[in-house]
């Protein structure tokens, strides 16, 4: 469904629109990325956490985000031990190929814990850690955020297998080729282990909140808070569910979405498609 109104542009980015509608600048590649929205039941309806990303960072400067982040180049690695359904499969639903989908599971496992302490995995396929806490496991995440631990080693050294099927696929979103960072992103959605607590603030983000996704919604239609295109539909697709049950039950079609600059009466806007 095309958004016939959009975002207007900021002066900068609309500058960028038109020299690339008019062909005098290319999109910059993108990037694979993993992104995860972690669920819990509320007491009256479904909650997810989020995070509010630094000021100071380079993308998404301020705005309410899921955890999730870049492929690294050993998220492929086949040293990874894992249970549920493959890469294979997962390439599958992502129209990937397997090393791809490798990557982009690894990524979103790792990526949740780094930033919310969260690790589905667990001592083997239909167990999953029961508590992340402490300083031992702290020192893990550290260690895994400034890359002197690779994830495959992590699991290893801990006697773990990453729990695939505890990921829903959920989306699938590309950055707008009028940015200068962009990423080729797949939103799974996963929901909290039994036992396991999110972490506070820390890394990239300078706030972080369990909300009901309808309550994040009206927030960012008063100002108080900024979601990009992508969590904001994401949130307004989760607001229909009155469980996490209903959610894990919803079938989805992964389908690639990437917002467009157009100029409408002389104005550029993003619009989605």
């Amino acid at each position: 469904m095309t958004d016939v109104t959009g975002l207007p542009l900021p002066a900068e980015l609309a500058t960028r629109a038109r020299e690339i509608l008019a062909g005098r600048a290319e999109p910059v590649p993108t990037r694979d990325a993993a992104t995860v929205v972690i669920l819990r039941d509320g007491a009256r309806r479904p909650e997810v956490y989020l995070l509010r990303r630094k000021s100071t960072m380079a993308f998404a400067a301020g705005a309410y985000v899921f955890p999730g982040g870049s492929v690294d180049a050993r998220d492929t690695d086949q040293a990874v031990a894992w249970a549920g359904p493959s890469p294979a499969e997962w390439g599958v639903v992502f129209n990937a190929g397997e090393e791809v989908a490798r990557g982009l599971v690894c990524a979103a496992v790792r990526e949740t814990f780094e930033e919310s302490g969260v690790l589905l995995a667990g001592p083997g396929p239909d167990s999953v850690v029961a508590d992340t806490t402490g300083d031992d496991w702290e020192s893990d995440r550290l260690a895994l955020i400034d890359r002197s631990l690779g994830f495959a080693d992590f699991l290893a050294r801990r006697g773990l297998v990453l729990r695939s099927d505890l990921l829903k696929p959920w989306a699938h979103w590309i950055t707008p080729e009028i940015e200068h960072r962009r990423f080729d992103t797949r939103f799974f959605a996963a929901v909290l282990p039994a036992g396991q607590r999110t972490r506070d603030v820390g890394g990239e983000a300078d706030h972080v909140v369990w909300q009901r996704p309808a309550e994040a919604i009206e927030l960012a239609h008063k100002g108080e808070i900024f979601l990009m295109p992508p969590t904001y539909r994401t949130l307004t697709e989760l607001s229909a569910h009155d469980s996490v049950a209903g959610v894990l039950a919803e079938r989805r079609e992964i389908v690639p979405i990437m917002p467009r600059a157009v100029e409408i009466e002389g104005e550029m806007r993003l619009v989605t498609r």
